[in-house]
């Protein structure tokens, strides 16, 4: 998908109309538009970014600090005991612009942890394996 055919890029352009809670010259918050509670925020940078490994290090900082701010607005501001915050990388990602959603939480609000089961490993060895495997793949300082 190219940013002229982003629904969100239209959002940021002034071409589509949102709900904006913040807004700065990098990164803006508006609300979902099927949110899970309401009050459910997207947090994106307003430049076209589709996963959080093709957002540039320097873009990480005022992201999430504005996540963190969102967090905070939407505990207090709707009197939430807590809050949910998430990123979907490719898979269940309806929109390819990155985004962080944040969503307002209350207990027994029929939210179950995660949307997805539970797969425990097998065994210890098999996390182990796994532990390894994800860190032979993170790159060192040389790299």
């Amino acid at each position: 998908m190219s940013p002229s055919s982003c629904v969100f890029c239209k959002i940021i352009s002034g071409e589509l109309k949102a709900q904006i809670v913040y807004e700065d010259d990098k990164i803006i918050a508006f609300l979902d538009a099927g949110p899970i509670f309401g009050g459910h925020t997207l947090v994106s940078p307003k430049q076209h970014y589709v996963t959080l490994m093709d957002l540039p290090p320097k873009m990480l900082e005022p992201l999430f600090s504005v996540a963190q701010v969102i967090c905070r607005a939407v505990e207090k501001g709707l009197g939430a005991e807590g809050s949910f915050v998430a990123i979907n990388n490719k898979i269940s990602q309806s929109v390819p612009h990155l985004h962080v959603h944040v969503i307002p939480r209350r207990p027994k609000d029929g939210m179950k942890g995660f949307f997805w089961p539970r797969r425990p490993y097998k065994d210890q060895q098999e996390m182990e394996t796994t532990a390894e495997a994800i860190r032979k793949a993170i790159p060192s300082e040389s790299d």
